[in-house]
């Protein structure tokens, strides 16, 4: 009986096929269509496709939607994950992006509590002027409501033409409602926004994403370092997502001098390879550079790491980068919109490929933000020994193949047990903790409780968010709770710098418990030149994890 199941219900449905098949055959078509007999006649064959598609699809659907699913199919059908059709809104986004520059009121904001909160005012920005500070939240723009609103719904209605005026009312905690008039101005969002000293002569600075000012910005500020007195320099590019490959190449060659090999580039085959080189004399030739790098540093991020790795002028520290070796063109589209595709591959000055599969772990992004974004790093340090080995002028061995392999190996692979048990907990909860924690912190600013940004975290502090994750209905095991408390204080911690101190306070407070950080400091304070720097890296090769906290 199995079967004859099996054959009736592979004869039903060939049947079904057929049947199909031959109702299209019998109706006329209008008018007659040229028969396609190879690949020459593809124009045919989409002609074909669209006609049937225009006229006898069950639905009607609009002649541009049909033309734009083309489009979309067509850049699909390349099977890169960085290849794409960009309508107008993400063009624009993207131009905004890499300028750095928008017109609006210069807020930071994320949803806590289902309210848009300001988690920073841009400095210097409208809404610095008009007063808003970290917390607020934004309960109205004009006379619409915010909640239930996204926190990009709330952007758009807060950006438009310089000079216009928007209103918007802001719920302060402890403070009534008030309302604020504020004029939209031209604001710059900084590719370098962060630039201090941790040591007397260890230097820090935060490269975020590579924009059209990228190195300009650099170059002014570690100019600013030097005559603060640094010998030494931490170039942060984790989490830097890339963005314009000449910057780059002109990030790169701050640190090079000539004839020196930035990045080779090659395209579609036929073509000549392109390599790029310094050419201006480095600015800085002592200065001891380690640059950081992680699971989401890519694409320009890795240019300037490898560049000065296969050059032996900076040591890389972290964990393994991305893995994104192409370059993508933009091409602005007559009828709006741009196309974005791949046009060339990249290599390192050795010659190496740091190419490798895309890999979406975005199943991680609550986590990393539950305990003050500590989060595992989608990396491949044990399998080194697989990777193509490449020697440096100094004799050093680099490696090819998925991403840039740190000199020096540092920071947690993995979340903590006890975190990831906490994790597991909360489940649907996750928001509700990080926004018990915010309210906790927002509280004890109020309250005047914390007298500087480095200020221990009591058991007493994080017995509050307990407490206020019961008054918000989240039931978890006690047990479970106080296991990942260390870990909880310390996303206390740098929530209460953040909205009682500010942003460079809740980072030194962050630099502290941060293992990369604490090992690239390590290896430069007090080398009094690069090359010292590589010899201590080469006595100091084993894995240093995250310090686990305790509390007290």
């Amino acid at each position: 009986m199995r079967a004859r199941a099996v054959v009736a219900s592979l004869i039903f449905g060939s049947a079904l096929g057929a049947g199909g098949w031959w109702i299209g055959q019998s109706r006329p078509v209008e008018p007659p269509l040229v028969a396609v007999r190879g690949p020459e006649n593809g124009a045919a064959l989409f002609e074909q496709v669209y006609h049937y598609i225009a006229t006898q699809y069950v639905d009607s659907l609009p002649v541009d939607s049909l033309y734009r699913k083309s489009v979309a199919g067509l850049v699909g059908e390349l099977d890169d994950p960085y290849s794409a059709f960009l309508p107008e809104e993400r063009m624009r986004r993207l131009t905004e992006e890499m300028s750095g520059n928008y017109a609006g009121v210069g807020l930071q904001v994320d949803l806590r509590d289902s309210w848009v909160t300001v988690i920073q005012p841009v400095a210097g920005g409208p809404a610095e002027k008009a007063g808003i500070q970290p917390g607020d939240r934004i309960v109205a723009v004009g006379e619409l409501p915010t909640v239930g609103l996204k926190e990009d719904e709330v952007g758009r209605l807060l950006r438009g033409v310089p000079g216009t005026s928007v209103q918007f009312t802001v719920e302060r905690f402890g403070v009534h409602r008030f309302t604020v008039n504020v004029k939209r101005e031209s604001v710059t969002v900084r590719a370098v926004p962060r630039v201090v000293m941790l040591r007397p002569t260890i230097g820090y600075v935060d490269v975020n994403v590579f924009g059209a000012n990228t190195a300009s910005e650099l170059r002014v500020a570690l100019d600013s370092l030097r005559r603060m007195g640094a010998n030494g320099v931490l170039l942060d590019l984790r989490g830097n997502p890339g963005g314009l490959l000449e910057q780059g190449v002109a990030v790169s060659e701050l640190f090079l001098d000539p004839p020196s090999r930035i990045v080779a580039l090659r395209g579609r085959p036929g073509t000549t390879e392109e390599t790029i080189v310094a050419e201006q004399p480095q600015f800085w030739p002592q200065l001891a550079v380690a640059v950081l790098v992680d699971g989401n540093s890519a694409s320009a991020s890795e240019i300037v790491a490898g560049a000065l790795q296969d050059n032996d002028r900076a040591l890389v520290v972290g964990r393994p980068s991305f893995g994104k070796g192409s370059a993508q063109t933009v091409f602005p589209m007559t009828t709006g919109g741009a196309l974005r595709i791949t046009t060339s591959r990249w290599y390192t000055p050795l010659g190496r490929s740091i190419s490798q599969v895309a890999v979406d772990d975005s199943s991680a992004a609550d986590t990393s933000m539950l305990m003050g974004g500590i989060r595992a790093q989608g990396d491949s340090v044990n399998g080194q020994a697989k990777r193509p080995r490449y020697v440096t002028p100094m004799g050093r061995t680099v490696y090819g193949g998925g991403g840039i392999v740190p000199d020096v190996i540092a920071g947690d692979t993995a979340l903590h047990d006890r975190v990831q048990e906490f994790a597991i907990a909360l489940g649907p909860n996750m928001v509700a903790y990080r926004d018990a924690v915010a309210l906790v912190a927002l509280a004890f600013k109020q309250r005047g409780l914390f007298l500087d940004a480095t200020q221990p975290v009591t058991r007493a502090m994080v017995n509050s968010v307990w407490d206020e994750l019961k008054r918000r209905g989240v039931n978890i095991q006690r047990s479970t709770f106080d296991a990942a408390a260390p870990w909880i204080a310390r996303a206390l911690g740098y929530e209460v710098a953040r909205v009682a101190f500010g942003p460079d306070a809740e980072f030194l407070r962050r630099a502290q418990d941060d293992a990369v950080i604490d090992r690239a400091v390590r290896l430069l304070d007090g080398a009094s030149t690069p090359k010292e720097a590589f010899t201590r890296a080469e006595d100091s090769t084993a894995v240093v994890p995250a310090k686990i906290p305790t509390l007290e």
